[in-house]
């Protein structure tokens, strides 16, 4: 289920994963050259300091042997030398201090270039270790990802609250190991997603609860165009809770179509479920009023109200559906969709919800629907909650919508 969805989001993390990646690793390349050069560096300095010590010790040994030759000539001469030693050897002592100062000297330079040299191949390491993500880094990508949803039935609105939200957590993320990209990546598709399919809902089991203390039934009507599997839908939902200990009765409001009232009868008799229904023509809203008296008497629970399915185009039966509303009120519209049309009903959603206002959808075929776009959008667009799902042909096959398990099948 939604395998298109999943392998566009996976495929993102990859991508940037290993652009974000690579970079770095280049980064890093580049930062052990300049360790190279720098080392070099530091060994030709270090061998011209060895030269001028070399320097220093020759020029001490040459004033010395020049010191013993003067004092033995100066004996044989017989002149005293004293005085003129002492000079010497003062000035001696003050040169030798020189050349030492002057060799000191040096090599505080030298340490001092090496400490500076440290600290540059530090900043250098400390880049490579936190590279910061930025802009660059994720666009071409992002955009990627954006033109894959639009192509997956993902509405251009949805689309683009995704890429913007993804683009907010990422860039400026310091990246300290190599998978981190790849966990900010997903934690950041899923805030994603998760703010898309965050709409608040009405929960149907404490919407009956509370209804079951007054003594009035829960009025549930389902609208939608033909061939979504509305009346289908009707008869898993009915499964659904007589499971959970309720007792339904359906009301066969769609009286456009004599086809509709035995089809929707088929299921009602298969299931031991008492239907409502009047001839083809009828009114729809008194077929829906006589359901909702029989429940009263009968102290059934719950009320589903099949309609005409009708395009959302059809002015006149959209009329009806209005009138119905007005005739029963019930608790909650639920459009029911195809998963499979995609942006068609997404679109479709939107004009029932202007025409009669819809309080939650159930999508049909979502076990078929491998692209997810209509799953992923139709709630977002006209902000309201998806309740249910069909994922099969059996009255069984409906599962409660929840949007961290949606999540989880396309992020993982």
């Amino acid at each position: 289920m939604f395998e298109s969805l999943k392998k566009k989001f996976t495929g993102t993390i990859g991508k940037l994963s290993d652009k974000i990646t690579e970079e770095e690793e280049l980064e890093a390349s580049e930062a052990k050259s300049s360790e190279k050069i720098g080392e070099s560096k530091n060994l030709n300095e270090t061998d011209n300091l060895g030269s001028s010590d070399d320097t220093v010790e020759k020029v001490l040994e040459t004033e010395n042997e020049s010191e013993t030759k003067s004092g033995f000539m100066g004996f044989l001469r017989g002149k005293p030398k004293t005085s003129e030693q002492d000079k010497d050897t003062s000035s001696l002592s003050s040169e030798t201090e020189s050349k030492s100062e002057t060799s000191e000297n040096i090599v505080d330079v030298e340490n001092t270039e090496a400490s500076e040299d440290e600290s540059e191949k530090s900043g250098i390491f400390s880049f490579v270790r936190h590279k910061t993500i930025s802009d660059k880094d994720i666009d071409d990508i992002l955009f990627e990802l954006e033109m894959a949803l639009l192509e997956g039935d993902v509405a251009m609105e949805v689309a683009e609250k995704i890429i913007t939200s993804v683009r907010h957590d990422l860039v400026g993320r310091k990246i300290k190991r190599r998978n981190d990209v790849a966990d900010f990546t997903r934690e950041a598709l899923k805030k994603a997603i998760e703010n898309i399919l965050d709409i608040e809902s009405k929960d149907i089991n404490v919407l009956l609860e509370e209804a079951k203390k007054t003594g009035e039934p829960l009025k549930i009507m389902f609208v939608g165009i033909n061939g979504t599997g509305k009346t289908t839908t009707i008869a898993k939902i009915s499964t659904y809770y007589i499971e959970k200990g309720y007792t339904p009765v359906i009301a066969a409001s769609d009286t456009f179509r004599a086809g509709a009232i035995e089809q929707i009868s088929h299921h009602a008799d298969k299931l031991g479920v008492k239907i409502i229904k009047h001839k083809k023509g009828a009114d729809p809203a008194a077929v829906a009023f006589d359901a909702v008296e029989h429940a009263k008497a009968k102290g059934k629970e719950l009320v589903l109200v099949d309609t005409a399915g009708r395009m959302q185009t059809n002015v006149n039966l959209m009329d009806e559906m209005k009138k119905i509303k007005r005739v029963i009120k019930p608790d909650l519209i639920i459009y029911v969709g195809d998963a499979l049309t995609g942006n068609d009903s997404v679109e479709q959603a939107q004009k029932f919800n202007d025409a009669v206002g819809i309080d939650g959808i159930i999508l049909t075929k979502a076990d078929a629907d491998a692209k997810g776009g209509a799953a992923l959008s139709i709630g977002y667009v006209i902000q309201k909650p998806i309740l249910f799902l069909g994922t099969g042909q059996s009255y069984s096959d409906i599962m409660e919508f929840k949007p961290e398990w949606m999540v989880e099948q396309i992020i993982g």
